[in-house]
């Protein structure tokens, strides 16, 4: 199977390398838009980027192996990414994703068995003011694809995310 990008997605990948000095320097954004556009990195995917932005396929390897936030396989909708990092671990982030897990029935990095629902652990959020806190992704929102829920200080507010996000889902948003 040949991987090409849709029309939009062309465009806004020739909009992303006008940005930057030189095509390599543009690798992480179009990381992020192949895997809005193919769903995961995969190994296809990865020499893909590297033939569109004339790169060696092994700097696109090491630089999508590297960071957590592409995903090498696929996921559900809701891509639920609980901090355990210290500040959050502090202020409950283990018990969260202790909660979820038993919630959602999978294990780390699990997605469960309607497709609606991967679940990871993550080291850092950035968000340890606010801790302890849950980034989301959601697959078929493309205004707000990534959103945080912060100061989750009680297992009825990560239920209550839980819920909204499934009603989210049946109302076919």
């Amino acid at each position: 199977m040949t991987l090409a990008f849709s029309q939009s997605a062309r465009q806004r990948f020739d909009e992303i390398v006008a940005r930057y000095p030189n095509r390599q320097a543009a690798l992480l954004p179009v990381l992020h838009l192949a895997q809005q556009e193919f769903d995961h990195i995969s190994p296809e995917v990865m020499q893909f980027v590297a033939e569109q932005l004339g790169v060696p396929p092994v700097k696109v390897q090491h630089v999508a192996t590297f960071y957590t936030m592409y995903n090498k396989k696929p996921v559900g909708r809701f891509h639920v990414q609980v901090c355990t990092n210290i500040a959050c671990h502090l202020t409950g982030g283990p018990e969260i994703f202790a909660h979820l897990k038993k919630k959602l029935g999978v294990a780390n990095k699990g997605t469960t068995a309607d497709d609606l629902f991967t679940l990871e652990e993550v080291e850092c959020l950035a968000a340890c003011g606010y801790s302890p806190a849950i980034q989301i992704t959601d697959k078929k929102d493309r205004e707000t694809p990534i959103f945080f829920r912060e100061n989750l200080d009680s297992l009825p507010k990560v239920d209550a995310l839980i819920d909204e996000l499934r009603a989210k889902a049946k109302g076919g948003a």
